[in-house]
């Protein structure tokens, strides 16, 4: 093995773990404490949904493979503000950039599966790698174009592919929204008499229990750019329920939908009933319905000007991007504008808990 760095200029700090440690899950998939701490999956090991390319890549064999005999570059379509972690496994040649620098990637052997780590951090970041039979090559601070694209681009000169599979983030520096002890910075919303039937309370075990319905509890801070993520359990079959955001301030669960619906057609879940939970309602269904009933599901919601995307259990069911002209009404176009999160009762068989709600906010383009 050859390891090459500019660590004075880079801070870069190779971490040193076997490619398959043995608590390490099945490629493209989480573990249940992988879900609770916040990581979510970049690649599914089925398509390209979440990514831009521009070259040539196709699936294959649970891996996302670049180059094809073209120059490519490829990144998730979503970013994570200043401060987050990447993992990802890979063969082959490329570069990879980041803000903090760009890494030579050199694996000799397809069969061989090199993990390398990215944090980046409001101060700074580092970039690392797994031991092995590969050559680690690492420059100094990127001020490339296409990291205006993306927080972490993969770069192939066609000669060579490029295979990456595993591909996770879990963003840091996010701040808890409810204190598991109070409903303080929430309050109820009060702008219809007549829909403000739920009943909010704290439970012993620190959730935020939600029965009954029509009703809105609103956080009182408001936000634009964000990733919002929160573990949810509904405490009954097909209920309905949704997390607002970027509601116009005083109005009633007028602003972006993140749906909450579990339910499914047949035996297929990526038939969604009611647009599924993770979907923007009324805007763009969950390709899969992930979670389930009486089960607790985390749900992450990434808000970067017009671009949108969730994740539920870390699994990615929307990947959008708003188009609509700009309206300060969010029924009629693309709203930019701060406003309040929410949480929804939807009706009176309205039943549920949530939990470590928390949130980063991100610098985010508004045009």
């Amino acid at each position: 093995m050859r390891l090459s760095f500019n660590a004075a200029a880079l801070g870069l700090l190779l971490a040193a773990a076997p490619a398959f440690a043995e608590d390490k899950p099945k490629p493209n998939t989480l573990t249940p404490k992988e879900i609770a701490d916040g990581w979510i999956l970049l690649f599914d090991g089925e398509t390209t949904f979440g990514w831009k390319i521009d070259g040539a890549a196709e699936v294959k064999d649970g891996a996302l493979v670049l180059g094809k005999g073209k120059k490519t570059v490829a990144y998730p379509t979503s970013k994570f503000g200043s401060a987050f972690q990447y993992k990802m496994e890979a063969n082959g040649s490329a570069k990879v950039v980041s803000r903090i620098g760009y890494m030579e990637y050199d694996s000799p052997r397809s069969s061989y599966w090199q993990e390398f780590h990215l944090t980046e951090e409001p101060n700074g970041g580092r970039l690392g790698g797994s031991a092995g039979n590969s050559t680690l090559a690492g420059g100094g601070k990127s001020d490339r174009k296409e990291l205006a694209t993306g927080d972490l681009v993969i770069e192939t000169d066609g000669k060579t592919d490029f295979a990456v599979r595993s591909v996770k983030v879990r963003p840091l520096n996010t701040k808890p929204l409810f204190d598991g002890k109070t409903l303080d910075g929430w309050k109820v919303n009060a702008a219809d008499p007549k829909r403000m039937a739920s009943k909010w309370e704290v439970t012993r075990d620190g959730e935020l229990s939600l029965k009954n319905g029509p009703g809105d509890l609103v956080c009182e801070k408001e936000f634009d750019n964000f990733v919002l993520q929160l573990e949810c359990k509904t405490l009954g079959k097909n209920l309905n329920s949704g997390v607002f955001f970027r509601c116009i301030p005083g109005q009633y669960q007028n602003g972006y939908e993140a749906q909450i619906h579990n339910g499914f057609k047949g035996d297929d879940r990526t038939k969604p009933v009611d647009f599924g939970t993770g979907a923007i309602y009324r805007r763009v269904p969950a390709r899969k319905v992930v979670s389930n009933d009486n089960e607790w599901f985390t749900m992450t919601v990434v808000a970067d000007g017009k671009h949108i995307a969730t994740w539920v259990n870390g699994y990615q069911t929307v990947d959008w991007t708003d188009d609509r002209k700009e309206n300060d009404n969010p029924r009629n176009g693309f709203r930019a504008a701060k406003g309040p999160i929410s949480l929804q009762g939807h009706d009176p068989t309205t039943d549920l808990l949530f939990r470590n709600i928390r949130i980063a906010e991100l610098g985010g383009e508004k045009k």
